[in-house]
């Protein structure tokens, strides 16, 4: 390939394609005609010889060589981008905006307010809008402005969104203070016995991902109760014979529950924050990302 004749704006096309596997899609996001990307895409498979994407029944499918490509090439103009705006100077002090952050209310009650304090206090013409996490729709949210910024486990994200680690969490074990069948030495036979609180963000679902974990290991729990709130669970659990698994930091400092490490199965996970391609390069929300990251601890 020579390299003296490279034209970016080819990368660029076969980043859209690669992510949109649409034609017409990636034309539209590039602002381009439906034929003239057609024009790039067979530049492209000229360039590396490679079909690189294949027509589908919806749409068009990579390729193993184009799969190959797509993070490096992400990697590269992400490092062009930045070089190109980071001369751009943004002054927290006199910036004009409304940022949108999704989380779960978990989120809300355990950084929110850190997060909010540090943004307003060096930058207090930003305005924040916290909203509800609402997995299915969050891509979508997101493509149309509706949502800047998503606080959640960035596996758990849509895999065209970006993602950055925030922190690691643990889930504990609740129960009562003085309940009489949780312990540190509890069997995994003890603990699916109990009777369950569980979460579920859609309303009404009585699955978990954990559920999921214990039917591969032979057992089910005895999940009794089913919450759209994490914040709801403490107080039930206070004063009830009822038991819960919930991130640490939300009962951090609580002296009327008992909290246990459950028996066997794996309970840590990653808070991390997600945001979509269009707000990548802008340079208030590449602050305001910036700002979050130094804000929480690890």
């Amino acid at each position: 390939m020579d390299t003296k004749r490279l034209d970016l704006n080819l990368l660029a096309t076969l980043e859209a394609l690669l992510e949109e596997q649409n034609v017409t899609r990636a034309a539209e996001r590039l602002h381009l005609s439906q034929p003239a990307v057609s024009t790039q895409l067979s530049r492209l498979r000229d360039m590396f010889n490679d079909p690189l994407l294949i027509p589908a029944h919806r749409g068009m499918v990579p390729t193993a060589k184009a799969l190959e490509l797509r993070a490096p090439l992400r990697l590269a103009l992400d490092q062009v981008r930045d070089t190109l705006t980071s001369h751009q100077h943004f002054d927290p002090t006199q910036a004009k905006l409304t940022v949108t952050i999704a989380c779960t209310d978990y989120l809300q009650a355990v950084i929110g307010l850190s997060i909010i304090k540090d943004l307003r206090r060096q930058a207090p013409g930003i305005r924040v809008a916290i909203r509800n996490l609402e997995p299915p729709r969050l891509e979508a949210q997101m493509a149309c402005g509706d949502v800047d910024l998503a606080l959640m486990t960035p596996e758990e994200a849509p895999p065209a969104l970006r993602a950055r680690p925030l922190y690691d969490e643990v889930y504990v074990l609740i129960g009562r203070l003085d309940h009489p069948h949780i312990s540190d030495r509890m069997t995994i036979e003890d603990y699916v016995q109990l009777e369950h609180v569980v979460v579920s963000l859609r309303g009404g679902d009585f699955s978990t991902p954990v559920d999921q974990v214990l039917r591969t290991l032979g057992y089910t729990r005895n999940v009794v109760l089913s919450v759209a709130s994490f914040l709801f669970i403490p107080e039930i659990v206070a004063e009830s014979h009822l038991v819960a698994l919930v991130p640490r930091r939300l009962v951090a400092g609580r002296t009327d529950l008992k909290l246990v490490d459950p028996p066997t199965i794996s309970t840590r996970f990653t808070v991390g924050m997600v945001w979509h391609d269009r707000n990548q390069g802008h340079s208030a929300h590449r602050w305001v990302r910036e700002q979050i990251g130094h804000s929480l601890p690890n």
